[in-house]
């Protein structure tokens, strides 16, 4: 059986993903075999994958990303249970890749929180057979005190799991040695007691302003501080639209490369109100001389010379939301190519019909963009699916040919009005100008990347990375490298004491 790493923080977003990302990449590169996990997850960035049955489930991109560090291949089991947030305080629950339903917080604890548990005690127990230690992933604060008799995530997988845990502190945030030290304090003692050691992320500056304040924590704790982490963004992929701007507005990703503005492919993203799936943009944003822009809906798309339309976990609420905004407006004036993915594929369309299955209104038919001769229906069946096709490429797509990879996840079927291009199969329509696909992971595709670049109105000297692999410095690498700083031989012996 597995020993158990749980790698818990004193709040959200104090690096507790790209720490366990690199630790992943830095052990197995050590010969151990090693998977990630994370019993509870909430992201609307995800990735379809297989489950236990052998069938295509989805998991919040994290695991997967943590699972390809660890050179894993990436399951459900990775993240039993995940929610999907879609707005007025509802989530969808995703139970070993499966869509279950729409609940509210009181609903999902009052009638699935023993499901729960026991799909994340099952998942955890297949992971501990097949490998020889699991790094799990907490959620949010491990000190959340009103919620220590439901916290998945932290307090239980500590428990089923008999984890040894790494208590993560933002010094970013500031105040960190109490955030730390009110951690321990509120922390139930027989959690308390499994913590290993601390570390402090985010730091810049002279590390020996630290020695004092460590030296006190430890001597009031009893606990290490086994490291600290140096400020740095190694380009993990991102796990929520908290990292991205509010819908009033903009934001740009890729703009460190010194490229001018006015140099660069700019990428216009509408700022969805609930956007989903994100992660397709980053790699557009990795090429140097490509600005990818997040634009408030009322946006009028001045000085852009693309757009995508990304993924949403309400599809109707977010294309409603845009026309209000003027932006149906802003494309029918724009000139340059457009990419609807999923959700935004079924925006460039004639119409929607069955919209109240997806949407919080009641409307049964929505209007869309117009852009493209489809119709999409929606019904409670959700498909999730890896995919590979065979590319024809025209449109904004135009001369790409060959096998091009991505996966599905998304409720609505789609059909033709009208005879038109497909270069990607039947997950796509495309016009002269415009290409509309259910195709995630689209511009991780080398070919696609450079084919969409290739049809703006700029140009650029350097291609599109082919993945976030193979490269010295990939963001696993860079990971791995930041995270050499943790001390851990206490690992390796609990390893070899199994």
């Amino acid at each position: 059986m597995a020993r158990t790493l749980l790698v818990a923080g004193t709040a959200s977003h104090v690096g507790k993903s790209t720490v366990v990302t690199g630790l992943c990449r830095r052990l197995s590169r050590n010969g151990i075999s090693v998977a990630p996990y994370k019993a509870q997850n909430m992201s609307n960035n995800a990735r379809a994958v297989v489950t236990p049955s052998g069938e295509w489930g989805e998991i919040g991109v994290s695991q997967y990303v943590q699972a390809r560090a660890a050179n894993v291949p990436p399951t459900t089991d990775m993240n039993p249970i995940l929610l999907k947030p879609r707005g007025d305080g509802e989530s969808q629950l995703v139970v070993h890749g499966e869509a279950i339903g729409h609940y509210d917080a009181g609903t999902y604890y009052d009638e699935h929180w023993e499901r729960a548990r026991k799909a994340a005690i099952e998942s955890y127990e297949r992971l501990a057979e097949e490998h020889d230690l699991i790094i799990a992933e907490g959620a949010g604060s491990i000190a959340e005190i009103n919620l220590h008799d439901r916290d998945l995530a932290n307090v239980e997988t500590a428990e089923f799991a008999d984890a040894s845990i790494l208590l993560l502190g933002d010094i970013e945030r500031g105040g960190v040695f109490a955030s730390l030290y009110g951690t321990l304090e509120l922390m139930p003692d027989d959690l308390r007691k499994r913590v290993r050691g601390c570390v402090i992320t985010k730091f810049r500056g002279d590390i020996t302003l630290l020695d004092s304040g460590i030296e006190e924590l430890e001597r009031r704790t009893g606990v290490p501080v086994v490291g600290v982490l140096p400020y740095d963004d190694p380009g993990l992929p991102e796990e929520d639209s908290l990292s991205l701007p509010s819908d009033d507005e903009s934001a740009v990703l890729g703009d460190e490369d010194g490229v001018p503005p006015a140099e660069a492919v700019t990428i216009g993203v509408p700022r969805l109100p609930h956007i989903a799936n994100f992660t397709d943009l980053e790699p557009l944003a990795r090429v140097p001389g490509v600005h990818v822009v997040y634009v408030p809906p009322r946006s009028k798309l001045t000085g852009i010379d693309a757009v995508v339309i990304p993924g949403t976990k309400n599809t109707v609420d977010d294309l409603l939301a845009l026309r209000n905004a003027g932006f149906d407006d802003a494309l029918d004036g724009f000139s340059g190519p457009i990419i609807g993915i999923c959700g935004g594929y079924q925006m460039l369309g004639e119409r929607i019909t069955n919209a109240a299955i997806e949407g919080t209104g009641e409307r049964n038919t929505v209007r869309g963009f117009g852009l493209l001769p489809v119709e999409t229906k929606f019904s409670h069946e959700k498909q999730v699916r890896q995919a590979t096709v065979a590319a024809t490429g025209t449109g904004p797509i135009d001369g790409v040919t060959g096998a091009v990879s991505g996966f599905e996840i998304h409720m609505g079927r789609t059909t033709y009005l009208s005879s038109l291009d497909r270069p990607l199969g039947n997950r796509s329509a495309a016009t002269e100008l415009v290409l509309g696909t259910y195709l995630h992971g689209l511009f991780e595709n080398e070919s696609i990347c450079t084919a969409f670049l290739d049809s703006t109105s700029q140009t650029i000297d350097d291609g599109c990375p082919s993945s976030l692999e193979g490269t010295s410095n990939s963001p696993y690498t860079e990971a791995a490298d930041l995270v050499r700083q943790i001390d851990l031989p206490w690992i390796h012996s609990e390893i070899n004491s199994c």
